[in-house]
């Protein structure tokens, strides 16, 4: 009998290893709001990351974060590097294109608690009275993260803070 539990055990194991290295090499996240702000009033908010800590959801994540700004004061250039709690880790992001009223597109290191190269994007499209502002982040899926990905919803995990954010950026935005 315990030979049996083993084996079945070992053959569960294996299905989600190989189930696992069938998931794509890479993911995309993303989250879309419509805010009534023009797309001037949107970019200088995202374009400037001095303002982030007004709107996004992991500056509240860990009060005691320590946080240094260098680079650009705003735009191409511009640096944020963070260090705090397990909750939000250790990294650093640098905005690697600014097109003015349109995009934002931003180099993101995370360095603890895992290693991950991605790649954010502010993406404001005007609709009318409102701009449609999209936040993506996009990057290569390592197996380990192939492997979590079996048992947790990281579109889910990071999705939600993506709509956090957006509700944010529109009640500041929409003021």
């Amino acid at each position: 009998m315990f030979k049996t539990i083993v084996i079945v055990l070992v053959v569960l194991v294996a299905a989600v290893l190989v189930y696992a290295a069938t998931k794509p090499d890479t993911f995309r996240i993303e989250r879309t709001a419509s805010v009534k702000a023009s797309p001037e009033k949107l970019f200088a908010i995202i374009n400037d990351l001095h303002n982030w800590d007004a709107w996004s959801p992991y500056e509240k994540l860990d009060p005691a974060m320590k946080q240094t700004l260098s680079g650009s004061a705003s735009g191409k250039g511009a640096v944020y590097e963070w260090d705090g709690s397990r909750k939000v880790g250790a990294g650093r992001m640098e905005i690697v294109e600014s097109s003015p009223l349109s995009q934002v597109t931003i180099k993101l290191d995370f360095l603890r608690p895992f290693e991950a190269h991605n790649i954010a994007e502010f993406i404001l499209e005007p609709k009318g009275g409102a701009t449609d502002v999209t936040w993506a982040l996009h990057g290569p899926t390592p197996y380990v993260s192939k492997l979590m990905s079996v048992f947790f919803s990281m579109d889910r995990m990071v999705g939600g803070a993506f709509e956090e954010g957006l509700d944010n950026l529109k009640t500041l935005a929409e003021k």
